[in-house]
């Protein structure tokens, strides 16, 4: 297929070209500065200049691919519902032109289930997920199906890991560096899924190739890691103390990050193994941890 990739220069977009590009797909990536232009050539895929604003670029991109694969997000935290309204915005514009085509559609979710349940392929997006901002964006892919579009949801999990990852994991290796030592809350019995981003890139291919219209996929390699593990890596990483912090003193000691520190997320990828034949493959987080690239190494946007 000729396949249209947003964010295909970001952390994921970029392990999606490169999957794409290994099975034989041709890959038009979009982008929106000469640097992303740059290294979408080098990777050997074409180049198609615009943002997530441009929606009469991304009609235009959409349109003349066999399938559209959008992994792009602006993450924009002082402002992250505006940031789900652009998104919104930008599976409308392309989705408009694939209506009656029977092409397929993947776009990136998040986990989008009630907080504190074990999220399954099968479970709603839920207005008290962890990333409410999605959930309109989440919708309207799935809507696509009844519109002629072989629409497919695939939510990643909070740590998509690998070289380069910016996101998660470095904020707490960060906040580990700077505080002297890596802290969980409390006990730090909650947990975190996890994926490979090697592993999420080929997911992405086999629900492009391959998924049902207006079904959901999992990128989970790690059904629930604990923060207290998470954090004892770290602490071996670094050579520094692990500690425990007392709910009431988190919001100090780990700034505006303590949301995403004190969350409890758990996900199967049962569903989705069974019906693509896909099996993460890839070192999981604590192994990737162990490794020791996290350590001091370039980063970059996860999507």
């Amino acid at each position: 297929m000729r396949v249209f990739v947003t964010g295909a220069s970001g952390f994921v977009g970029s392990a999606v070209v490169r999957e794409l590009l290994g099975a034989g797909h041709e890959v038009v990536g979009l982008a929106r500065s000469d640097s992303s232009a740059a290294a979408l050539r080098a990777a050997g895929a074409e180049v198609h200049r615009g943002d997530l604003d441009d929606l009469d670029s991304l009609r235009r991109g959409a349109e003349a691919a066999d399938g559209v694969i959008h992994t792009a997000f602006k993450h924009d935290f002082s402002n992250i519902a505006a940031s789900g309204v652009i998104d919104l915005h930008a599976i409308e514009a392309m989705g408009s032109v694939l209506e009656g085509t029977g092409k397929p559609f993947v776009n990136t979710s998040a986990y989008l289930v009630e907080r504190g349940t074990y999220a399954t392929e099968e479970d709603p997006a839920h207005p008290d997920s962890v990333a409410p901002f999605r959930v309109p964006s989440e919708e309207a892919t799935l809507a696509l199906a009844d519109r002629g579009v072989r629409a497919t949801v695939l939510r990643l999990p909070p740590s998509v890991h690998g070289h380069e990852d910016g996101a998660f994991v470095p904020k707490l290796i960060d906040i580990a560096r700077d505080k002297g030592v890596s802290a969980t809350i409390d006990a730090g019995t909650n947990h975190w899924p996890a994926v490979h981003r090697l592993d999420a890139a080929r997911l992405y291919r086999l629900a492009l190739e391959k998924a049902d219209a207006g079904t959901r996929v999992h990128a989970i390699g790690d059904e629930g890691v604990p923060l207290h593990a998470i954090a004892t890596a770290i602490g071996q990483g670094l050579g520094v103390p692990v500690v425990q912090v007392p709910g009431t003193e988190a919001a100090t000691h780990f700034g505006w990050f303590a949301h995403f520190i004190a969350l409890d997320l758990r996900a199967s990828s049962a569903l989705t193994q069974q019906r693509l034949g896909w099996k993460p493959e890839q070192p999981d987080l604590l192994t990737d941890l162990a490794e020791g690239h996290y350590f001091g190494e370039e980063r970059r946007s996860i999507l």
